[in-house]
């Protein structure tokens, strides 16, 4: 009466029902955690910055190698439609320039005295130091001239 019928499955193991029950708890957790990841809008919104962010940057920089390669094909072009007088009359001209300025720096080096030059020194490590302000007050300045200059020629 105990016996049973063949062909039927026996009953499982009570070893069988915890790893079914362990199964289904793995499964039920990883369920849970696809939920709430679902639900996290915040998290989401980062991710999606993240991503944005990332094509931003690669699209950037892929704009940017496009314009420098454009722009050093513009430059190749006007050098080899350049006449290479122009060009040798160019290069002797910045030659003469830099040899002249280097000459003139050498000069007013030579006859500025020491405290003076120190001064000039302070002076140009302040201004690099606070370039913005000085750009702006350069360019007020130049404004204002400008004006006056107008001014002065409608009178």
């Amino acid at each position: 009466m105990t016996n049973q019928p063949q062909g039927e499955e026996s009953a499982p193991t009570p070893e069988e029902l915890r790893e079914q029950i362990e199964h289904t708890r793995e499964e039920l957790g990883q369920t849970v955690e696809a939920l709430s990841a679902k639900a996290d809008v915040k998290a989401q919104a980062k991710e999606k910055a993240a991503e944005l962010k990332e094509q931003a940057a690669d699209k950037a920089t892929l704009v940017t190698d496009q314009l420098r390669e454009k722009a050093a094909h513009a430059a190749q072009l006007v050098k080899e439609k350049t006449p290479d007088p122009v060009l040798d009359k160019a290069a002797h001209a910045a030659a003469q320039a830099r040899d002249t300025a280097a000459r003139a720096g050498h000069l007013a080096a030579d006859k500025t005295p020491d405290p003076v030059r120190e001064k000039a020194g302070t002076a140009a490590t302040m201004a690099k130091a606070n370039r913005a302000p000085l750009i702006a007050a350069t360019a007020a300045f130049l404004v204002l001239l400008l004006v006056r200059r107008s001014r002065r020629h409608r009178k």
